[in-house]
């Protein structure tokens, strides 16, 4: 009722009638447009995703793909880059480039931006995906793992965003999204260094969030559940699971695929979420652990 309220004062929130020129509440700002119209458009936005050549990375590129951006992927096997590269392009007819990077090194970051640039000429979205998990007992772990850990997990995101923000700035749809994990969120145990890097990226993030926001810049996380990625998918192999048995204590009752968190990206990425920023989004599947009652108890009916 008080949207209606302020349509009958002439679309101004009433008081501001001699602000009018500076401060109009337009109908614009309350009615909302069809998605279907242009909220997730990407044409000719410029993006970059790091550890872009298998699974999540991959998803997400090619999902920006088909809404209109071009896109370079990032990552340390050259050949699989041009292979997805040339899958992306086959598939939607948009721009996509491979450039081999070292997203531990700053000097390989830079070559990546400067890469992006004379390629395309711009840089509007950076997605930092590269990340990696090493499981081992914190007692157990050597001071270089742990080094590496964090430099892989957030460190990496650093030299990524600072490399590009002299672009960014000059993009009319900044966006920056980082992948994190639910490890970064409640932690797990063997994951001490995991857990600490994808927890420090998140805060990272929401303090560039803030910083970078007056130039327009956005930043948000997405705390990544358990999805099936190819890596995944070997790893939960070598301990005797699947996507099946992974699944079976997810509230929705399946582990994640690679195009549910890239469609999580791409609402970061678009106009969808143009005043959204700081924020660390969990796509899981719902929480789990909580405790309690069991599904038994709690749907008896499905026992009968």
């Amino acid at each position: 009722m008080r949207g209606m309220a302020i349509l009958a004062c002439g679309n101004q929130i009433p008081g501001t009638q001699d602000r009018t020129n500076r401060n109009a509440y337009r109908v614009e700002h309350i009615r909302p447009r069809s998605v279907t119209m242009s909220m997730l458009d990407l044409t000719d936005r410029v993006a970059i995703i790091t550890g872009g050549g298998t699974g999540i990375g991959t998803a997400t590129a090619l999902l920006f793909a088909q809404h209109g951006a071009d896109v370079v992927l990032a990552g340390r096997q050259a050949e699989r880059l041009q292979t997805t590269a040339d899958m992306i392009k086959a598939e939607t007819g948009r721009r996509a480039i491979g450039i081999s990077t070292d997203v531990r090194n700053d000097e390989a970051v830079q070559n990546l931006i400067d890469g992006t640039i004379a390629e395309y000429g711009k840089l509007d979205i950076l997605v930092n995906n590269a990340g990696g998990a090493y499981m081992f007992p914190a007692k157990d772990m050597a001071p270089d793992r742990f080094r590496n850990s964090i430099e892989l997990n957030l460190i990496s995101a650093y030299l990524c965003a600072h490399a590009a923000l002299p672009h960014l700035i000059k993009s009319p749809h900044a966006a920056i999204i980082s992948m994190s994990s639910a490890a970064g969120v409640s932690g797990v145990k063997g994951g001490s260094a995991y857990s600490a890097g994808k927890a420090g990226l998140q805060m990272f993030s929401r303090v560039i969030a803030a910083e970078w926001g007056p130039k327009g810049i956005r930043s948000n996380v997405i705390a990544v559940g358990g999805v099936a990625s190819e890596g995944a998918l070997r790893s939960w192999e070598r301990f005797g699971m699947d996507a099946d048995s992974m699944g079976a204590n997810v509230p929705l009752r399946r582990v994640g695929w690679p195009i549910d968190i890239a469609r999580g990206a791409l609402y970061f990425a678009s106009d969808m979420s143009s005043w959204v920023t700081g924020q660390t989004l969990s796509i899981d599947g719902g929480p789990s652990g909580m405790g309690g009652l069991q599904d038994d108890a709690l749907w008896p009916e499905d026992n009968e």
